[in-house]
């Protein structure tokens, strides 16, 4: 049995004072003797955090129980060795930055679809799939139509969307809008500010890319490639076994072992 459970969560709930919540967590986790970084804001909760599985389960339960947070998204690992040096515990103006001040995730978010119905809609020709993760996760693997937004970070993404969203309004459609990501917290917050735009039929991956591949069949995927991870395994594949792909050391964008890489940085193929 390894010794330490991995939790990465994330719920988007109002939270009026994060201080007051941040100030109980961190003493919560110094008792626990827990490691990671959870962050707090009025707008919810996000962290990875690992510890002895009792410790764990006590803090996710703790979390649990804060206001709208029952049905916190949780996902498990194990590792042998404590994969964070120390506990932190940090109060942001959001969870996840997409620097759009006006939203409310926790309650104008678009629809949760999991991964079993994910096919269909995304199949479907009148649905608009958007992948709002970054060039460079995207150019490892996406799913089947997706449009890359070509971001090279999510704060990019509100600029592109209303872009995009203008070329559609001038083309008199609102169509169906599917919005994935890899855990699910930024399509979830990709969500409200699509609806806030004026699109109500909106959509996102339950879990993310990371459940889809869990939960679905490589035999029935729409998956295409690897799904970018951000630790020492760079990218994963159906079943969340490692996939094929290593970081460049001199560019750090991750590419496949077995391929030549355009290296940016050197102006080489490595």
């Amino acid at each position: 049995m390894s010794a330490y459970t991995v939790a990465a969560l994330y719920r988007f709930a109002s939270f009026p004072d994060p201080q007051t919540i941040a100030a109980d967590l961190r003493t919560l986790c110094a008792t626990l003797g827990t490691y990671g970084t959870l962050i707090l804001a009025t707008e919810g909760i996000n962290g990875t955090v690992a510890g002895d599985a009792d410790a764990i389960a006590r803090l996710v339960a703790h979390i649990r129980a804060l206001p709208g947070c029952a049905d916190l998204d949780v996902k498990y690992s194990a590792a042998d060795t404590a994969p964070f040096g120390r506990m932190k515990v940090k109060v942001k103006a959001e969870i996840v930055t997409l620097g759009v001040g006006d939203l409310d995730p926790a309650h104008r978010a678009g629809t949760h679809v999991d991964p079993a119905a994910w096919n269909a809609l995304i199949a479907d020709p009148d649905t608009v799939v958007i992948d709002t993760r970054n060039a460079y996760e995207v150019a490892v693997g996406t799913f089947d139509r997706a449009i890359d937004p070509a971001t090279a970070s999510f704060r990019e993404f509100p600029d592109w969307f209303d872009r995009f969203a203008a070329d559609l309004k001038a083309q008199g459609r609102t169509p169906k809008i599917a919005m994935f990501c890899t855990g699910g917290i930024r399509c979830e917050k990709s969500t409200a500010l699509v609806k806030a735009r004026g699109f109500d039929d909106v959509y996102h991956l339950r879990g993310g890319i990371l459940r889809y591949l869990e939960e679905m069949p490589a035999a029935d995927s729409r998956w295409q490639g690897d799904c970018y991870v951000f630790d020492e395994r760079v990218a994963v594949g159906h079943g969340l076994q490692p996939g094929d792909h290593i970081v460049c050391a001199a560019c750090g964008l991750a590419h496949r072992r077995d391929a030549d890489h355009p290296c940016p940085a050197t102006n080489q193929a490595v």
